[in-house]
């Protein structure tokens, strides 16, 4: 295996919820072997307090987290993006910038916790989140990443992105 670290981005329109938590979830599954990052295309400005709540119960730490745009990973100073994740149907619909590094991108949609309005039915939708994420990204930092070739790697990435939420067969 390399020592090479992977600089991943998960996009998500408001940067607040589902990005946010595939950020930690990198954090934590993927080791030292990917740097995660988190953005949107138009961030709310903070990160939603659900999001925060489920990340301090599962143990993640929840400091420095924030809401930021994807204008911080396209400037001179941006880290070399080797994969990009949108994890919003919005925000897989717009034009993204031109990251640096020429990054391979897949499509991961998540339904939306932030959107839902119940409290009880909320906190669910943030587990369920959760639960999606963290398969899908358990899933790519299995990938034997420095031996597949960048069309295979990329049609494994939207395999993934294409898997349902709640789906236990291993890959």
């Amino acid at each position: 295996m390399s020592d090479r670290i992977y600089e991943v981005l998960f996009l998500c329109t408001g940067n607040s919820a589902r990005s946010i938590l595939a950020e930690r979830l990198l954090a934590r599954v993927g080791g030292v072997r990917f740097r995660p990052h988190s953005a949107g295309s138009h961030p709310t400005g903070r990160v939603h307090p659900g999001a925060l709540a489920l990340l301090a119960e599962r143990g993640h730490p929840t400091d420095g987290l924030r809401s930021k745009s994807w204008d911080e990973f396209v400037g001179p100073d941006a880290p070399e993006l080797d994969f990009v994740f949108t994890v919003c149907d919005r925000a897989a619909g717009e034009a993204c910038p031109a990251f640096p590094g020429q990054p391979l991108s897949a499509h991961w949609g998540v339904d939306d916790p932030a959107a839902v309005t119940d409290d009880a039915a909320q906190r669910w939708a943030f587990r369920r989140a959760y639960r999606e994420l963290e398969r899908r990204i358990e899933l790519f930092t299995e990938l034997p990443v420095e031996t597949l070739d960048r069309l295979s790697l990329r049609a494994r990435l939207e395999e993934i992105g294409k898997l349902p939420p709640d789906d236990d067969r291993e890959s």
